[in-house]
């Protein structure tokens, strides 16, 4: 299924890491996901994963979870955010992800919320709770329909037979889960995380290898990238715009600092 995901990975050369940054929608300010979106496609994010809160985001470390608990209270529902992702595509062209759990898009209604998101422009989703035969059974046919690419997380612990089963029924990628603890609760990658990086890339999947949780600077950033084709940054991210005084400049800032843009490089 070609979409936005397939022809940015298909286009980057493997030697350039892809950034994927992960914020949640609603935070801080009920109004800051567009703007947020926008400042991340300026800054040179490739591509971006909107965290739709929830009370109880299990796979979720405490920063996240707190900025969950801000987002609800602030009036963030799966409804408000379809609709402020309305028309995105005017000014947006990099792929965007909805990350969250199964239960309120089954409360939204999952045929409904599909339809809507793919008409907003969104490209896939990533749902940890979301069960491999479930969504076989049930979902696959419907996602598709949408363009919607699913994207299943693997950890050390999920067995080979396992990953080639998550790696078949999903697309855009994998998400490797860099440990088995929550988002945020390790930082960096250890030498143990790189013997699992390494036996992944040995198992030669369809699908090309994001890596996620512990990554918070250029150096985690360029050693994950060694053994995929990019990473996924989110606590780190949430706790710069909690600190942020200025959004467009900060998030500007944090990017460069991840991920230097060529005239960056050409310079350095």
């Amino acid at each position: 299924m070609s979409n936005r995901i397939s022809e940015l990975f298909a286009q980057t050369p493997e030697s350039e890491g892809l950034l994927n940054v992960y914020f949640t929608a609603g935070y801080p300010q009920i109004n800051d996901t567009r703007r947020i979106l926008a400042a991340l496609q300026s800054a040179g994010a490739d591509f971006v994963e909107i965290g739709m809160p929830y009370s109880d985001p299990v796979a979720d470390g405490e920063t996240i979870q707190e900025s969950n608990q801000v987002a609800l209270d602030n009036g963030m529902t799966v409804k408000l955010l379809l609709q402020q992702l309305h028309n995105m595509r005017d000014e947006i062209h990099i792929p965007v992800l909805l990350m969250g759990y199964i239960n309120p898009i089954l409360q939204y209604g999952i045929e409904r919320f599909c339809e809507e998101a793919a008409a907003a422009g969104v490209d896939g989703l990533i749902l940890p709770d979301l069960p491999l035969e479930a969504y076989v059974a049930s979902y696959k046919d419907l996602f598709e329909r949408n363009g919607l690419v699913n994207i299943f997380l693997i950890t050390p612990q999920t067995r080979p037979d396992r990953i080639l089963e998550l790696d078949k029924a999903g697309s855009g990628f994998v998400y490797m889960v860099s440990s088995a603890s929550v988002t945020g609760a390790k930082t960096g990658v250890s030498e143990g995380m790189e013997a699992y990086f390494e036996r992944i890339h040995r198992m030669n999947l369809r699908n090309p290898r994001m890596i996620g949780f512990g990554i918070k600077d250029r150096e985690s950033f360029q050693k994950a990238s060694r053994y995929s084709r990019g990473a996924i940054i989110g606590s780190a991210f949430i706790r710069m715009l909690q600190e942020s005084r200025n959004l467009e400049e900060d998030i500007a800032s944090f990017i460069s600092g991840i991920k230097p843009n060529k005239t960056q490089v050409e310079h350095a």
